[in-house]
């Protein structure tokens, strides 16, 4: 067990945001397991907290945390490789025990590159059980966003939702994805941001689905809680709605667009390769108790 000093970041300090660069940067070379810092996350004023443990001097450990769905707190962990199964991640998640227990937070979803059955090994370890598999999947080919002539004499359109689209989410959003109403509804209260916009598919001014972007930075914006009613599937509009968020995207100077999708949905895996997403990356999401 090594002794280390485990420290919360500041999301504008350049030293230790240097420092995270290189921790990453190190693990890719010593290890052939994805392991991202989400750095992006990590460096906006109301992003992702941050936990820094250092040995010597040196940044070893890297634990990130934000609330998700109100009682659950989403954590990804990048530890360097020679430091491992030395206690750095026990550490860290000891920190970040503390930190969400007063938020309410009463269960931990972590995320594991599925080529890394070590970080696995950890997290079930903790108690954690397997929940739910997922590709990252980014933009490669945007040829089909740019060339969307047919997407716009269709009828369909987005419009930045309004107060008074609520009701119309949450119904949507919990047919589609089988959710309870009143969890969508708390759901939407918490991820309420500037940085998240919500977008409403109109077809000939008729809502009929939904889909957001949360904006990582000026160049990176990820797609998600992406639907269509369900009574209006089957039309075709998933794919035309989806090129036509990506080419605002391209317009508005977005040059690196993500989504992520469960494995197990082929259908929605084809529409996003139809519009030019591409995996780049499966991950394992755990659940376990704080």
């Amino acid at each position: 067990m090594i002794h280390h000093q485990v420290i919360p970041m500041k999301y504008d300090n350049v030293a230790q945001i240097n420092d995270i660069a290189g921790l990453e940067q190190q693990c890719k070379q010593l290890d052939s397991a994805c392991l991202k810092a989400d750095l992006e996350h990590l460096t906006k004023e109301d992003g992702d907290h941050g936990l820094l443990c250092y040995h010597n001097g040196q940044l070893v450990g890297l634990l990130s945390w934000y609330p998700s769905e109100g009682t659950t707190g989403s954590i990804n962990a990048v530890v360097h490789p020679q430091y491992r199964r030395q206690g750095v991640l026990r550490s860290l998640l000891e920190r970040a025990r503390e930190d969400v227990r007063p938020l309410g937070i009463h269960r931990l979803s972590y995320r594991v590159p599925q080529s890394h059955p070590a970080g696995m090994a950890a997290v079930q370890a903790f108690g954690a059980a397997y929940d739910r598999s997922e590709h990252a999947m980014k933009l490669q080919n945007d040829a089909s966003a740019k060339q969307s002539q047919t997407v716009f004499s269709s009828g369909l359109d987005l419009t930045a939702a309004e107060p008074e689209d609520l009701e119309f989410m949450i119904a949507c959003s919990s047919a589609a994805f089988g959710d309870p109403e009143d969890w969508t509804r708390d759901y939407f209260r918490h991820t309420d941001e500037p940085s998240r916009p919500t977008y409403v598919i109109r077809k000939e001014n008729e809502p009929v689905g939904l889909i957001r972007v949360n904006v990582i930075n000026d160049s990176t914006g990820f797609i998600h809680n992406f639907c269509i009613l369900p009574a209006r599937q089957g039309e075709k509009l998933g794919r035309a709605a989806l090129t036509l968020m990506v080419h605002r995207l391209l317009e508005q100077g977005y040059t690196d667009i993500r989504l992520s999708v469960v494995t197990e949905n082929e259908r929605a895996l084809s529409l996003y390769r139809s519009v030019g997403f591409d995996v780049t990356t499966e991950y394992k999401y755990f659940i376990g108790p704080i």
